[in-house]
């Protein structure tokens, strides 16, 4: 068995992150070694690899918030796994490389179906928008759902779920390729960001009656504007990096929840409800009811190139490195 692993690391946050090969680690007692074979690329480690995410971990770090692959060694206080199990991994880092260190508590068994790519495109993406539909906004069946960035990472999976849950889905994605993808996924009507006014579109569709914005900037305003009365807003992340302005007379006055939606922190405070999920979620991948879009699929050493679809707006789904 090799003695080392090839990671791509960010080492300081004024330059960019580099391929290195380091020395192979034994995993703590609570942890699994797992030979990597797929790593989900998320905004994220964008925002990790300068030092803006909230939880960035301590320098130097490997990338790579998600990921698959088989059980290579164990712990000493694990006993639930065992050499050789097919897991998925919300590891928070540490995905970009050959070999990855995982808390077990942290990792998921596999159904033979589903494989390994599938699997590592489907637990931020799909997790954040099924706990945030269902367990947060209580996405009822036949209300209007508005998605901000619908081709996107997150925003892909809000159509899909938002329509298996039974709610009308309105997409807002920027280009004819982009809303066509979101089509695909089960969009009810579908909104160019470049065309028009946003706010008018959608009230002319009825309004919204639950928010799900992964963008902010404008494209929150205009939303905010056309929710409904009663209306729930998911905050799930800024795109654009412009941070909206909520404004509490109108969320008074229109009875409007606000809902800040964070999903990894629920491995911390309340991991239970984020677990259900998951394990609802690889149900409906095994039996064909979810599908996840994989724009790309690249080896580790275009890690880089993977980034720079996200940075630059040009990947729809999600962008897979298989070390």
């Amino acid at each position: 068995m090799t003695s080392t692993t090839l990671a791509f690391r960010t080492i300081d946050f004024a330059s960019p992150p580099q391929l290195v090969t380091c020395p192979l680690t034994a995993p703590a007692a609570k942890e699994v070694r797992i030979r990597v074979r797929a790593c989900g690329l998320n905004f994220a480690d964008l925002l990790m690899s300068t030092g803006h995410y909230q939880d960035t971990p301590t320098l130097p770090f490997t990338l790579g918030l998600e990921l698959t692959g088989e059980v290579e060694a164990l712990g000493t206080e694990v006993s639930h796994f065992k050499i050789g199990d097919r897991v998925a991994a919300f590891s928070g880092q540490g995905g970009l490389a050959t070999h990855a260190n995982a808390a077990a508590e942290r990792c998921i068994p596999l159904p033979a179906s589903v494989d390994f790519d599938t699997a590592a495109a489907l637990q931020i993406a799909y997790g954040t928008s099924h706990m945030a539909l269902s367990y947060k906004a209580r996405l009822q069946k036949g209300e209007r759902l508005v998605v901000t960035g619908a081709a996107g990472g997150v925003g892909l999976t809000a159509v899909e779920i938002g329509k298996r849950m039974g709610a009308e889905v309105i997409a807002i994605a920027r280009g004819a390729d982009k809303l066509a993808i979101a089509k695909s996924k089960g969009a009810d009507h579908l909104i160019d960001a470049s065309d028009g006014d946003i706010r008018d579109q959608i009230k002319a569709l009825g309004g919204a009656d639950v928010v799900y914005d992964a963008v902010g900037g404008d494209l929150f305003e205009a939303c905010f504007r056309a929710t409904n009365p009663d209306g729930r807003i998911l905050l799930i992340g800024f795109a654009s990096g412009d941070l909206p302005t909520l404004k509490p007379n109108h969320m008074l006055v229109k009875n409007i929840t606000a809902i800040g939606f964070y999903w990894g922190a629920y491995l911390g405070f309340n991991p239970a409800p984020l677990k259900a999920s998951l394990a609802q979620l690889f149900d409906w991948a095994a039996s064909g009811h979810i599908s996840p879009h994989i724009s790309h699929r690249l080896p580790l050493t275009q890690a880089t190139e993977g980034l720079a679809l996200l940075k630059e707006r040009k990947a729809t789904g999600k962008v897979i490195i298989n070390p």
